[in-house]
């Protein structure tokens, strides 16, 4: 096979499949260069071919084609010269050449499929140094000792010298960045070393919820717990032929970087049970969410007392509920759960299944079906 230096067109992924546990690689040995630049090298789609990878449609595993995208997916992180950076799930290595070639300090490469660690291991012999490979699953990979101690910055100070980046599957890109969002509440995790930034892909209607405004159609959960933590922008759309095999829809490029202040001062699992329950029913008036916090013995008396407690209208919609509205419901809510502490371990679905006697294994939507008659 004739190998050339790529510098065009290429292939990068990310796959989430794979043994169980983690295994490392240690970098390359360290060697002198004035300014980072890759050798020659076989293209992405050279690699694909040599290794003879295939994306898995079952792990909605998709390879990004254009080596121009993969740059400019790297620029929206901002500078990463001598940045120390994580790449979620490289798969064969079109993103971490952009990075690579940022002339970045280290870079730490997740990667849970197994077929794609021989490609990552000859770009890490490439730049000597600078990578190290963990066969391992970003949802259980333990990050806040993925990166020198020395790089910690106090909170309240400007972010540090480290970035999260990745081309995400569908399939784990939310439950992902719920679970990093939990981190940042916690300052835990990847936010160990500070106000860690994100540069990460969506389905493009996954990140239209992600920057959805007040009053949006696609206003949500997500729109809620992001924002209240982060800012967060929707860089740029990619559109669904740039990748191998196509998806059926685009895909989005969003930044994060978290706040110094949330915008609601209440633990993550309590402003994610009320912005949760305000939308499970997002096409009626906000007090029906309201209502299963509560116990149906007091339901109608404790959500008239939290609704009247935040200054909240009742016949809003959901999505008309402002970052401000959300706050003062979740500031409410605490206080009732400070008088009565069994309030928040209340369950409404357990209570509604031993109501209509459904089994433990009813599917959500069948649950849902069952609420929405109520």
């Amino acid at each position: 096979m004739r190998f050339k230096e790529e510098r065009g067109t290429g292939e990068g992924g990310t796959s989430f499949s794979g043994r169980k546990g983690q295994q490392f690689w240690p970098m390359a040995v360290p060697g002198k260069v004035a300014a980072f630049r890759l050798p020659p090298l076989p293209t992405v789609g050279e690699i694909i071919k040599l290794f003879r990878l295939r994306a898995q449609k079952q792990l909605s595993q998709n390879f990004l084609l254009d080596l121009r995208l993969t740059d400019k997916i790297v620029r929206q992180a901002g500078e990463l010269k001598n940045a120390h950076v994580c790449e979620v799930g490289p798969g064969p290595g079109g993103i971490t050449r952009s990075i690579l070639s940022a002339d970045v300090a280290q870079l730490l490469l997740v990667e849970k499929d197994a077929r794609f660690i021989p490609g990552l291991q000859m770009l890490s012999e490439a730049a000597p140094g600078k990578v190290h490979i963990v066969h391992g699953d970003i949802l259980t990979y333990k990050m806040e000792k993925a990166f020198p101690k020395q790089l910690k910055k106090n909170w309240e100070d400007e972010p540090p010298n480290i970035h999260i980046i990745g081309n995400l599957p569908f399939s784990v890109s939310t439950p992902l960045i719920i679970r990093w969002l939990e981190n940042v509440s916690n300052r835990d995790g990847p936010f160990t070393y500070g106000r860690t930034q994100m540069t990460l892909t969506f389905q493009k209607e996954v990140a239209e919820r992600l920057t959805a405004k007040t009053g949006g159609k696609q206003r949500s959960r997500l729109s809620i717990m992001s924002q209240h933590l982060c800012t967060v922008e929707n860089c740029f759309i990619i559109p669904g032929q740039a990748f191998v095999p196509q998806p059926e829809v685009d895909v989005a490029v969003v930044h994060f970087t978290p706040l110094v202040q949330p915008k609601i001062q209440q633990p993550f699992v309590l402003v994610e049970k009320i912005v949760r329950s305000v939308f499970q029913f997002r096409r009626k008036y906000c007090c029906r969410g309201i209502e299963i916090l509560f116990p149906e013995s007091e339901r109608l008396k404790k959500t008239e007392q939290l609704m009247m407690a935040a200054d909240v209208e009742p016949t809003l919609r959901p999505i008309q509920l402002s970052m401000s509205h959300f706050r003062n419901l979740c500031n409410a809510y605490r206080k009732m759960c400070d008088e009565d502490p069994s309030l928040f371990a209340y369950n409404y679905r357990e209570e509604l299944r031993q109501k209509k006697k459904l089994p433990k294994n009813t599917s959500h939507s069948e649950q849902i079906d069952e609420e929405n008659q109520l």
